[in-house]
């Protein structure tokens, strides 16, 4: 069974272009979020293998949202996606209980890499 993943990014093309890595790659995307109360919400219902969380989006910022997501699930498998300038804040979602990182812009690659380490 294919591990399956949320993916959360306010960027409508990064959400495709991760997508089309992740269906390339055998993974399922079992559902897609806007913003961070998005991402919250769709974890409670879908209950993923992983989640692939922004740092930066609107309603509630990626610290924010993996707060919500690990009070739900204090297990849950969450990476952050930032883009350079956002190092302080990822390193601090790190702190709060995600399990890695991927810098924007991103190589299939490393995603697969980063991936692969945190759920197998």
């Amino acid at each position: 069974m294919s591990k399956r993943i949320l993916l959360c990014d306010d960027s409508a093309f990064i959400r495709m272009m991760m997508k089309d890595i992740l269906n390339r790659n055998g993974y399922e995307v079992c559902g897609e979020a806007a913003d961070g109360l998005q991402a919250a919400q769709r974890y409670e219902e879908l209950k993923p293998d992983l989640v692939l969380l922004d740092t930066v989006m609107p309603e509630t910022d990626g610290a924010g949202a993996l707060a919500k997501i690990k009070a739900f699930d204090p297990d849950a498998a969450v990476i952050i996606l930032f883009a350079d300038g956002e190092r302080k804040a990822a390193c601090e979602c790190v702190k709060a209980g995600a399990r890695g990182t991927i810098v924007k812009p991103f190589k299939t690659e490393q995603v697969l890499e980063e991936i692969k380490r945190v759920i197998g």
